[in-house]
């Protein structure tokens, strides 16, 4: 089976609007004192979405009074003075938010080559990855907690897919095609949902512009993104920027490349995009089966290729106060399960995503309300799992088992002026959410079965409403109280299983199942700036959140994870309640983050390994069938404590040869236990590290080593230790303007990229199938991205 090769790449980011927006807003001159080539200031959880305001000659003073904009508005700005360039490789460090933000930049995305949110993310303090197909399906783990409590969203609506319904399933965003790269913990969660427990990752690009785009060499500003142009008018030429991103791998015989087009004139901006990837099995240090041997092995993880395309089509009006824009996304993707399992039956999965998005921002001319923001989306998502039913007959390849899902979601928000209510500057901001879920997962196996597929086709309908209060007391002082409420309808079906989940003989039926729940969440916070430029904060949250289908009414056999799911219609309200306090500092020649955090759960939900082995159906489970290959697991809930904290820094230590020489370091711990002592499972481990670098206005050069320690605080049944590791990865970079008579070419950037250079056997704890999964040996990468 081909996939149709295609190339793509982003431009613009939604985040670097915001930054630029701070400045027509009240709350403008919270932003600290800065270093503008070492400093990322993200905006607060209010200001997130505070797009760049659409400017003509009657709309560039956004700080005037309702009565003086009249006046204010005919009064023309002076050029804005060009920030300087900051140099690659500097540390983001977000101050202005009430928990941590992890930033990656623009120019990070294109050094790293990652080819799914999980290995992007995979050694960042706190975060790792799910890694169950490295290269393919990797979804972020924060914290210790993965699918149902860590969302994903771009540009602001949610990713689509149903990653979270299994650990084989891919995430349908993928880093060649964003621009920036934000995990948001804490309080901001609750913009997208209480399943954001963990926190949420969103990425951001250029599909839906929300700003013109200038034809101008311009200087980058912070995160590494062009300079964005205000409104044009209406008789103002054309512009047209075009952006190539290529590189191949070593390890994997990889080969990417992308191509982006932003366009603009009369008030309308265009934007297009495509991509394309393909990958054969990576090479791994030595023979992958920790427990099985004799199993075949040519240097290489057998059953790991992959191969993804995509496109994108977007388009943007813009008018007096606002914008209204729209895109429509194509994302494929072909990858192969490995593991013993999926190289006997030649296990793949061939992925399909149509999304549709519209977006807009309107700012009236009032004296209450700043800003009215929508955000509306629907996903067509299918795949299907491929794979021999017989391992010794060739033509038995076919579908072995399809997910679809057909989601809608909206919301609107409004943000309201800042008053002054004597005590403190408030700024408020509301918003309702919601959305329709439908989900099948049928297996061509036997139709008529009772228990065909992992589940029944199912359903859900969620409404949510949420409130931001931001007070801001003096200059060094904010507080914020947030909440948000939701019901959420699911309908599906589920039969009565015995209690020890093995058969008793009884005869079952499916019985429906309408579960309704109202999470109810809400947290406050303090933020304050101390001397020395440092920024202290802590948070306190409590927040519900209600199960999802998979833990439900999951009930059938999982051919890719080798699992029987077991889900429970009986699961109640989980709830967190946490503590977090850090302190960061952002400018300086010494930057870093410090972050500690403590979470108490009641009714914890976690899938838990019974140690009974089943086949296709429940009548087979503890059956003592050789042939049964699939670990039953079960949802189930229990009371969990979940304790961490995490680390990281930069210190630029002095001038070296035109540049600048320093250090950087980071650490992360997350310890996770029942009530009664025990662990829960699948936790990442105690991770430290630290490197050198070397930079100037041109050149970044990065050596880096992280050593994960062994994780022995496992699950009493179903898993085992994982040993420790040593991940050493280096780096040289080169970026520089360039005539453009020479290849039409303004701007390009080149670098070598070495990953895991010492060769070392990577098992991650995280995974079911680390067992028989190596993370991928020594190689390189070379990339190039020219802007014309």
């Amino acid at each position: 089976m081909t996939l149709q090769k295609k190339r793509a790449l982003h431009i613009g980011s939604v985040s670097w609007l915001l930054l630029g927006a701070m400045s027509h807003n009240a709350l403008a001159d919270d932003t600290p004192t800065q270093l503008p080539d070492i400093t990322v200031t993200a905006p607060s959880p209010i200001q997130r979405h505070r797009t760049a305001p659409t400017r003509t000659p009657s709309h560039v003073v956004r700080a005037a009074p309702s009565r003086n904009r009249e006046r204010a508005a005919a009064v023309q700005p002076a050029p804005a003075a060009p920030a300087p360039a900051p140099q690659q490789g500097v540390l983001p460090v977000v101050t202005d938010q009430f928990a941590t933000v992890t930033v990656i930049p623009n120019e990070e995305l294109r050094r790293s080559g990652a080819a799914a949110l999980g290995d992007l993310l995979f050694s960042k303090p706190g975060i790792t990855g799910s890694s169950f197909a490295p290269g393919a399906s990797s979804r972020p783990i924060i914290r210790g907690l993965d699918v149902n409590r860590v969302g994903i969203v771009e540009n602001g609506l949610g990713g689509g897919g149903v990653s979270d319904l299994g650990e084989d399933h891919f995430v349908p965003i993928d880093p060649l095609s964003t621009n920036q790269i934000e995990v948001v913990r804490g309080p901001a969660a609750l913009r997208y949902g209480s399943t954001s427990i963990g926190g949420v990752v969103s990425a951001t690009n250029n599909r839906i512009p929300d700003a013109m785009p200038t034809c101008a060499a311009t200087p980058f500003q912070s995160y590494g993104l062009p300079v964005k142009a205000p409104l044009a008018d209406a008789g103002a030429p054309g512009c047209l920027n075009v952006e190539t991103r290529t590189s191949v791998s070593s390890v994997n015989r990889g080969v990417e490349g992308g191509m982006l087009l932003d366009a603009g004139g009369n008030n309308v901006a265009v934007h297009a995009d495509v991509y394309g990837r393909t990958t054969s099995d990576y090479s791994i240090p030595s023979y992958p089966y920790l427990f099985v041997p004799g199993q075949p092995f040519n240097g290489r993880q057998p059953n790991s290729a992959t191969q993804s395309d995509g496109a994108s089509v977007g388009a943007s009006y813009f008018f007096q106060g606002g914008y209204i824009g729209a895109a429509i996304t194509q994302n494929d993707s072909l990858y192969h399960i490995p593991g013993i399992d999926g190289a006997d039956h030649q296990t793949r999965i061939d992925a399909h995503q149509t999304k549709i998005a519209v977006k807009g921002e309107y700012r009236p001319d009032a004296a209450a309300i700043d800003a009215v923001r929508f955000w509306v989306g629907a996903t067509d998502y299918h795949h299907n799992e491929l794979g021999l039913a017989d391992p010794t007959d060739l033509f038995s390849d076919g579908v072995r088992q399809t997910f679809t899902n057909k989601e809608q979601e909206a919301r609107v928000e409004v943000q309201m002026m800042p008053f002054n209510a004597r005590f403190a500057t408030v700024t408020t901001a509301f918003g309702v959410q919601a959305g329709h879920q439908e989900l099948t997962a049928p297996s061509p196996d036997d139709p008529t079965s009772l228990f065909n597929g992992l589940w029944s086709p199912n359903n859900n309908n969620r409404v949510a409403g949420y409130v931001f209060n931001e007070f801001k007391f003096t200059d060094s002082t904010k507080a914020q109280i947030a909440g948000r409420i939701e019901h959420v309808d699911l309908h599906g079906s589920m039969p009565n299983f015995p209690a020890d989940y093995l058969p008793d003989g009884a005869p079952q039926s499916s019985i429906a199942r309408n579960p309704s729940y109202t999470p109810v969440s809400g947290s406050i916070g303090l933020l304050q700036n101390l001397p020395g430029d440092l920024v202290g904060s802590i948070t306190a949250q409590y927040v519900e959140r209600a199960p999802k289908p998979a833990e439900l009414f999951s009930r059938g056999a999982h051919d890719a994870t080798a699992t029987f799911d077991i889900g429970n219609p009986n699961l109640t309200i989980e709830t967190a309640k946490s503590v977090e306090i850090g302190l960061r500092k952002a400018t300086g020649p010494f930057r870093f983050e410090a972050t500690a955090y403590y979470t108490r759960f009641s009714n914890f939900i976690y899938r838990r390994l019974t140690g009974v082995m089943c086949g296709d159906d429940f009548d087979s489970c503890g059956n003592g069938d050789p042939n049964n290959e699939a670990r039953q697991a079960v949802y189930s809930q229990r009371d969990a404590i979940f304790r961490g904290a995490e680390f990281q820094s930069q210190f630029d230590i002095g001038p070296l040869n035109g540049g600048i020489w320093g250090i950087e370091n980071q650490f992360d711990v997350v310890r996770a236990t029942f009530t009664d002592g025990s662990n829960v499972p699948r936790i990442p481990p105690v991770r430290l590290g630290g490197g050198f670098y070397w930079r100037d206005s041109n050149w970044l050069t990065r050596i880096n080593l992280v050593h994960a320690f062994a994780q022995n605080d496992i699950a009493v049944i179903g898993e085992t230790p994982t040993a420790g590791y040593n991940l050493l990865n280096a780096e040289i970079t080169y970026n520089t303007k360039l005539n453009s008579s020479w290849i039409g070419a303004r701007e390009m950037t080149l670098g070598l990229v070495g990953n895991n250079l010492l060769n070392q056997n990577i098992r991650n704890s995280v995974s079911y199938t680390k067992d028989e999964v190596l993370m991928p040996g020594l190689g390189v990468r070379a990339f190039a991205n020219l802007k014309f």
